[in-house]
């Protein structure tokens, strides 16, 4: 199990991301949260399975169609144990 924080740059608000994100997660078994932060990048925490984080990077990196990802920067976390994905508004 490893948990990592997710910072996605580009046009990702208004555009689903997070609802993408969300259902990608689900889909993968992770846990966690994601959010859209004020500076217009989308913030996420993910844990879970190292291959299912992987695989949701990949997902990250494209996001939903009328999305454009310039960036995305990861950092390890401390695991939480935690259960479920949600969308924090």
């Amino acid at each position: 199990m490893s948990r990592i924080k997710v910072l996605v740059s580009g046009r990702v608000q208004g555009v689903f991301y997070r609802a993408f994100v969300k259902q990608n997660a689900e889909q993968l078994g992770l846990s966690g949260w994601v959010k859209n932060r004020r500076d217009g990048r989308v913030a996420a925490e993910i844990e879970g399975n190292k291959e299912a984080i992987k695989k949701m990077l990949g997902l990250m990196r494209h996001g939903p169609s009328a999305a454009r990802v310039d960036n995305i920067q990861t950092a390890d976390m401390e695991e939480k144990g935690s259960e479920g994905f949600e969308i924090i508004y």
